[in-house]
């Protein structure tokens, strides 16, 4: 059974969907406003920060220090093992081992190369625990977190260009120059034509934009100079 077809001539009532209001899932067939249908395929909406966990600032893997550190240890315990084992088979000790004991022994703890051995080894010492209670990678500022599973950051190069860049698309700057760090970006810029506070302040609007604009954790905040370019000769 067909269903009537319209005369020629007659109008039909089309649905009316704003532009604003795309659809971007299946939509149902018997819905006249084009709507989008619950339990489509569209994406889910981006978690907030809260759901997506605190952004904490990277780890390093420390390969280089704990590679020289590792090599160390293995040559000195290889050494005295070996000695060990020659003097469990009836060989004598190395000169360097009896010489090192009789030092050991001789010596009062206020000798000058006593502390300084001592010094020597507490700096190392403490350096080595710096290195595993610090994060490193200085360089790399963590991005805001919309969801648990990803992670991801930005190094303090490229959000200096980002920011440079910017900086001189403001009317009347001529070059500028970004130092980028962990809660402070210090932005020189110089400026050939307008007055220098009117460059300022849209130099602080233009930039407060571009750092909100990079998804940091934590935005530094910005401090601008402008100045006049030397003269030249």
């Amino acid at each position: 059974m067909s269903e009537p077809q319209g005369t020629e001539g007659s109008t039909r009532r089309l649905p009316v969907v704003e532009s604003a209001a795309q659809p971007t899932g299946p939509t149902d067939p018997s819905d006249p406003t084009g709507q989008e249908t619950p339990g489509g395929d569209s994406p889910p909406p981006p978690a907030s920060d809260a759901a997506g966990g605190r952004a904490g600032r990277f780890w390093s893997a420390r390969r280089v220090p704990a590679g020289i550190v590792a090599l160390l240890l293995l040559v000195v315990a290889g050494a005295f093992l070996y000695d060990v084992v020659a003097v469990r088979t009836g060989r004598s000790a190395l000169g360097w081992r009896r010489e090192l004991a009789r030092q050991l022994a001789e010596r009062p703890l206020d000798d000058t190369w006593v502390r300084v051995g001592a010094g020597v080894a507490a700096a190392l010492g403490l350096w080595l625990l710096l290195l595993a209670l610090t994060p490193g990678l200085r360089k790399v500022l963590p991005m805001r977190r919309t969801r648990p599973d990803v992670r991801a950051g930005l190094h303090r190069d490229a959000a200096a260009s980002v920011l440079r860049d910017r900086a001189v698309e403001v009317a009347g700057v001529q070059s500028a120059r970004v130092r980028m760090r962990r809660r402070k970006a210090r932005v020189r810029a110089l400026a050939h034509f307008r007055e220098l506070d009117d460059v300022r302040t849209d130099l602080h609007g233009v930039l407060d934009d571009a750092v909100r604009g990079l998804g940091l954790a934590r935005p530094p905040t910005v401090s601008v100079k402008v100045a006049r370019p030397g003269r030249k000769g």
